[in-house]
């Protein structure tokens, strides 16, 4: 296809970048213990005085695992990219790269609004390319290694499920919003209306 990539090798550049991404989360961690060390600290310290951190690392490492995993649903078989569709790719990826400076604010400066804008945005922007990319991928079944109608099948349920974890992310914000102490547990959303859509149709299916 004129203005197309080798899947392959966008696929693994995709997970490259991501490994990156995640790896990267740790980093502000690793930092604390010279400074524990500099200031005398208990060893047990690092880990009873930083929880926030802690636990904005946990949550933002179990994000970035899911929306790779559901990149990887997608994309495993797709043979060659679109000029379109490797943008709105790089598009994701930058979301999933910035997603460690709001995980580190999140640690920081705990609930405060202005870093959970922020860190819902930047998920926000990455589910919205990914959207796009299914939406493409849905109208351009020739993309993936073998046409028919079960890939026709598999890549719209792929788009309905993208449209529901927008639709579920803009929820969970609305509720971090309105109820700062849920800021984050409604995130769990996410993993809620898509697995209702998979059961729905496995019922269909029967």
């Amino acid at each position: 296809m004129e203005g197309g990539v080798s899947g392959e090798r966008l696929v693994l550049f995709t997970d490259a970048v991501t490994a990156i991404s995640i790896t990267l989360l740790i980093l502000p961690l690793v930092d604390l213990v010279p400074e524990a060390a500099s200031a005398h600290e208990h060893a047990s310290e690092v880990i009873t005085g930083h929880l926030d951190q802690i636990w904005s690392f946990l949550l933002s490492f179990a994000v970035i695992a899911n929306i790779w995993r559901e990149h990887h649903r997608a994309f495993s078989s797709v043979t060659e990219f679109t000029r379109s569709l490797m943008v709105w790719n790089m598009g994701w990826l930058l979301s999933v790269v910035v997603l460690p400076l709001p995980t580190e604010m999140l640690g920081t400066f705990g609930r405060d609004r202005f870093v959970a804008a922020f860190y819902y945005s930047t998920l926000l922007a990455g589910m919205v390319c990914r959207f796009a990319m299914l939406r493409i991928l849905k109208a351009t079944p020739a993309l993936f290694e073998e046409d028919g109608p079960a890939v026709r099948r598999r890549a719209q349920d792929l788009y309905t499920e993208s449209w529901l974890n927008v639709l579920a992310l803009v929820l969970a914000f609305a509720i971090a919003l309105a109820v700062p102490v849920l800021q984050y547990y409604s995130l769990l959303l996410l993993a809620v209306l898509p697995k209702l859509a998979r059961l729905r149709r496995r019922r269909t299916a029967r």
